[in-house]
């Protein structure tokens, strides 16, 4: 069965929604360890202010947002502005721009390791197509949403009877100038594929589906760095989760799966999570409760989520807060994604 327009729509929004609510909930735990979560919080149940253990967003009020949805809005802007494409120059100095902004105003929230490296090599005049060699963490899958929104499964250039080819040659491109290996084009991927499926009406379980497959051919581009299988670990998380007892999952996430940055950790956790079929609000604040990058991997569970379930999935106050507190206006950039989605059919 084909989704009706308003059905995509909302299931669009709903995705990027989810990426800025998981974002907001895990601005005040990230980086932070367990205990120090615990000490601070408890478990996370709802928007919070940043707590007396949080470096990074120190002093941050209660649903306030972080890089990842900043640049998730920016790679949006430059997909529209580019007509689909994600120019890598152009891209480059837009977050070359983006960390001097942030930076003026004191903020400690700037370029992660991956991308930090990439934008510097191209400031000492390396080539953009060159910069991202080394990448492996999760920039690129954290801000990869409006690929998703703005690439159908099957579009136009797919090979392959589930069309996920195109799907992945549009995260990598717009995961070259910084992620251009197999793990941070693997991990993009994945979250990219789980939105666009989830968009067009895949249940969780199918747009895990295509997550995965999709993780498996990212990680035959780019350059290859030694890392596990962002496929294979996701595979085997899904089931491996479903059987520890609920009172023991944050633990297993943190200890086994693995919360850093690293792709092969984060992205994995993000689907590990989805992969539990909970109530969507109470799989975004467990991952804003197991430590390490949870802002990242709480937004990318927010993400799939929301194109899954669509509006049903947020509380309305929750959108509202978070779209309020930060000034987000992701309606229309919902709208201009979905065109070149349309555009991408013909």
């Amino acid at each position: 069965m084909t989704p009706t327009t308003g059905t995509v729509h909302e299931h669009a929004l709903a995705a990027f929604r989810g990426l800025a609510i998981g974002d907001a909930l895990g601005m005040p735990t990230q980086s932070m360890s367990l205990d120090q979560i615990r000490a601070d919080h408890g478990v996370i149940s709802g928007f919070v202010d940043a707590g007396p253990h949080q470096r990074i967003a120190h002093g941050m009020p209660a649903a306030s947002i972080t890089d990842d949805t900043e640049q998730a809005v920016l790679v949006a802007q430059l997909l529209v502005q580019g007509d689909g494409r994600l120019d890598p120059v152009q891209f480059a100095e837009a977050l070359i721009a983006w960390e001097r902004t942030m930076a003026a105003k004191g903020s400690l929230d700037l370029l992660g390791p991956s991308t930090k490296t990439a934008v510097q090599r191209i400031l000492d005049g390396v080539p953009a197509s060159e910069a991202g060699s080394t990448g492996t963490t999760n920039g690129a899958a954290m801000r990869i949403t409006p690929v998703g929104i703005a690439t159908p499964l099957g579009g136009t250039g797919a090979t392959g009877s589930d069309g996920v080819a195109a799907l992945v040659d549009a995260a990598q491109d717009a995961s070259r100038v910084t992620h251009d290996t197999g793990l941070g084009i693997a991990g993009a991927s994945a979250i990219a594929a789980a939105v666009s499926a989830g968009i067009d009406g895949a249940s969780r379980s199918g747009a895990l589906d295509m997550a995965v497959a999709a993780a498996r051919l990212g990680a035959t581009r780019g350059h290859w760095v030694a890392g596990a299988s962002i496929a294979d670990r996701t595979e085997w998380a899904r089931g491996h989760l479903a059987t520890v007892p609920t009172d023991q999952r944050i633990d297993v996430v943190s200890g086994l799966i693995g919360t850093s940055v690293a792709s092969q950790e984060s992205v994995v956790a993000a689907l590990a999570l989805v992969a539990l079929d909970l109530d969507p609000w109470q799989t975004v604040c467990t991952a804003a409760s197991i430590g390490g990058d949870t802002d990242t991997i709480a937004a990318m569970a927010g993400a799939v989520l929301g194109a899954v379930h669509g509006a049903a999935a947020w509380p309305d106050a929750a959108v509202h807060q978070v779209e309020t507190v930060n000034d987000l206006h992701l309606e229309e950039l919902t709208e201009q994604l979905l065109a070149l989605r349309a555009a991408a059919h013909r």
